[in-house]
């Protein structure tokens, strides 16, 4: 996510004023290093390792999902480079829930060493086992619960309750040599939970007494004033979709929305309708939620989508994937008209889950496609069917007066989320120098107490594209979306090697560039011009020759149309 509040931190390779471990400054042996390799600037990718004693400890190991400028992409992992030659070191991976933010990188980095422990809570750990099984990675695992004290090497982890938009969240107190870190993972202070599981208060206040020398606080919701609203408070809303709903009910969900989702089961069992999960994720996660008891499904309330099929429109519901616009998500699918079920006059689509930064022009298009087709289209804009998993700042300023901690070191957030939270926790007594706003790669000693910036790391963004990890580039996506925007030319050029002169007229092909025929025929005198001047410059290289090919034939194109297409030129000697 970029500088002042985009989706992003634009950085590749080593990233901006990073250095090589060998060149950062030697950590005391009572030190504790916290780097961010994601979450700081951005919303998603959050991985933060911790190094004492020689010792690493990894929370979270997240993805970031790719945005329209970056085709083809499937997800973005964090940068494992700093990390990748001391795996050796790597006491354990410890998981704060179970959303993709938050866990979707642990199988790549898995691929590099399998044997690294990964903490989680039960939850947490079935989701994440399900999506290891299409890995092919056998984990090991130790499973964990609010107030289970684990070491890990030189980390002595205590687990406590948090509140979050999924079951079973935890966040984690680190106690090194160094001092007590406290780190949230996602969280809100729900004091109606559905499940009944509050935010531990109590246990924040005790290592409050105890001394948080590092607190890493949730931003998400920094700059939204009081507090975040009860999921309990959304039922009223949910029901009244069920009850007015001539047709079916279509509704949309991240498929690790527990809570919601059993809101949903609900509202169909009291307004009799059937329910079909729809979506490889939202089948799978869900199977999992009620096997292992977090979802309260009523005998036959559930039923293959084949058998829903024959019931009445007023009788059914479907639960699916694609509430952020995703494109081969179900309800993406839906709205293209390329899915087996059909959008009709009658049928309400609600999408129950928040707008992503980044994805807004995703979820209207759908939307928009949707109402297309005839439905009516509920969604967090027009009706009170979301509330925030983040605590707001309201909450946010409790927790601060309750661990009153020394340093604060704001997470999960873009750069405006990160700067409130900050904000915030120096309204509360704070000291400012020690309220520190970090971005991915920062390199963070804790040292006789004091948090202090000493350098940064590599930490761009590793594209995944389909079986590739690693291999897409800026500048390949960069090609991409010039081929989308711009078109390609293609100029084939059969030349004598010896006079560097056209043996004919070029051929050239066009894709997705506009033009009429004989266009180009004007631009060869150009092209000829640079292979005569490649010539007379003794310039024999076929590679270079292309390149000044493909310069005066971009220069061309863009004082005749003011466009920029991708120019790809092929030589030919006669």
């Amino acid at each position: 996510m970029s500088a002042g509040g985009g989706r992003r931190q634009q950085t590749r390779g080593r990233g901006r004023g990073s250095r090589r471990s060998s060149d950062l400054p030697g950590l005391p042996a009572d030190g504790l290093r916290i780097v961010p390799l994601g979450g700081l600037g951005e919303i998603g990718r959050n991985m933060t390792v911790f190094e004492h004693a020689g010792r690493l400890l990894i929370v979270d190991c997240g993805v970031l999902f790719p945005e329209e400028h970056q085709p083809g992409v499937d997800v973005i992992l964090p940068d494992f480079s700093w990390i990748r030659d001391r795996l050796d070191k790597v006491d354990a991976i410890v998981l704060t829930h179970g959303h993709e933010d938050h866990i979707g990188g642990v199988p790549y980095l898995l691929r590099e060493r399998p044997d690294i422990p990964v903490v989680g809570s039960r939850l947490t750990l079935a989701f994440l086992e399900a999506k290891l099984q299409e890995h092919r990675i056998k984990p090991v695992t130790v499973r964990v619960s609010e107030g289970d004290r684990r070491s890990f090497g030189p980390f002595d982890c205590e687990f406590v309750a948090v509140n979050h938009s999924i079951p079973d969240g935890l966040a984690v107190a680190i106690r090194t040599a160094a001092g007590l870190v406290l780190h949230t993972g996602d969280f809100k202070m729900d004091q109606f939970p559905l499940d009944g599981r509050v935010t531990d208060l109590r246990a924040f206040a005790r290592l409050g007494e105890e001394g948080v020398d590092l607190f890493m606080v949730d931003s998400t919701n920094a700059e939204v004033p009081g507090f975040t609203v009860s999921e309990g408070e959304l039922s009223p809303a949910i029901e009244a979709v069920f009850r007015t709903t001539p047709g079916r009910v279509i509704v949309s969900s991240f498929a690790s929305h527990v809570h919601r989702i059993q809101q949903v089961l609900d509202a169909a069992r009291d307004h009799g309708r059937k329910v079909a999960f729809v979506g490889r994720s939202m089948v799978r996660n869900m199977g999992i939620a009620a096997d292992l008891g977090y979802l309260d499904i009523p005998k036959g309330l559930v039923v293959d989508l084949k058998q829903l099929e024959r019931l009445p429109a007023n009788q059914i519901a479907m639960i699916c994937t694609g509430s952020q616009g995703e494109p081969l998500a179900a309800l993406s699918r839906m709205a293209r008209r390329d899915h087996p079920i059909r959008i009709t006059e009658g049928d309400t689509v609600l999408l129950a889950s928040s707008l992503i930064p980044g994805n807004e022009n995703a979820i209207y298009r759908v939307i928009n496609e949707l109402t297309r087709w005839g439905a009516n289209v509920v969604h967090k804009g027009n009706a009170k069917v979301h509330v925030s998993g983040h605590a707001s700042a309201g909450e946010l300023a409790y927790c601060y007066n309750v661990v009153q901690p020394s340093n604060v070191l704001p997470v999960h957030g873009e750069w405006r989320h990160l700067r409130a939270n900050a904000d915030i926790a120096i309204r509360t007594g704070v000291d400012p120098t020690r309220a520190l706003i970090g971005h991915d790669g920062a390199v963070i000693d804790l040292v006789d107490g004091q948090a202090k910036v000493t350098g940064s790391v590599p930490a761009g963004l590793v594209y995944v594209d389909a079986m590739t990890v690693g291999g897409a580039t800026e500048e390949s996506l960069h090609v991409r979306r010039t081929l989308a925007e711009e078109g390609v030319i293609t100029v084939v050029c059969i030349v004598d090697a010896d006079t560097g002169k056209l043996v004919e007229e070029p051929d050239y092909l066009a894709h997705g560039f506009e033009h009429e025929p004989g266009d180009f025929a004007k631009a060869t005198p150009a092209i000829q011009k640079a292979l005569t001047t490649a010539t007379k410059e003794g310039i024999d290289d076929i590679e270079q020759v292309e390149d000044l090919v493909r310069q005066a034939m971009s220069n061309w194109v863009h004082r005749q149309a003011r466009r920029s297409p991708l120019i790809i030129p092929v030589i030919v000697d006669a």
